[in-house]
């Protein structure tokens, strides 16, 4: 069974940075080149809402809210999603998850947890102003 861990998460002040990973196993192949990829923010008291997704073959998409300053990355070798932040904002205060989408496809996933049906613990993120 395919498990994700996420990790990198912290406090941090408004404009710093933090990389989140999300180490993929329980797979005989790396999932991160077999699979779509997503990651996820979960914030007190609001629903899920997608981040950034990347495709089998590369391909990315992203929320207007963190277009340009956050990055999503991965790395077969290792099996590991990465997200790259900078310029926080208090209002990226939230629990990031890493997830695996459900259709294989070489183009990006869409941003929505429903088509995602693997997911992580989550991480804590927290942006003081």
């Amino acid at each position: 069974q395919v498990q994700l861990v996420e990790s990198g998460g912290g406090s941090v002040q408004a404009g710093g940075s933090l990389r989140l990973s999300c180490q993929v196993g329980g797979a005989s192949r790396s999932s991160v080149n077999q699979h779509g990829l997503g990651w996820f923010r979960q914030a007190p008291g609001k629903e899920r809402e997608g981040v950034a997704t990347i495709g089998q073959g590369g391909m990315t998409s992203y929320a207007d809210s963190v277009k340009g300053r956050f990055t999503i990355s991965k790395d077969g070798a290792r099996d590991t999603l990465y997200l790259q932040m900078n310029n926080l904002e208090p209002e990226d205060t939230a629990t990031y998850y890493c997830a695996i989408a459900r259709i294989v496809s070489l183009a990006s996933p869409p941003l929505s947890p429903a088509a995602f049906v693997y997911w992580g613990q989550g991480t804590r993120v927290t942006v003081s102003s």
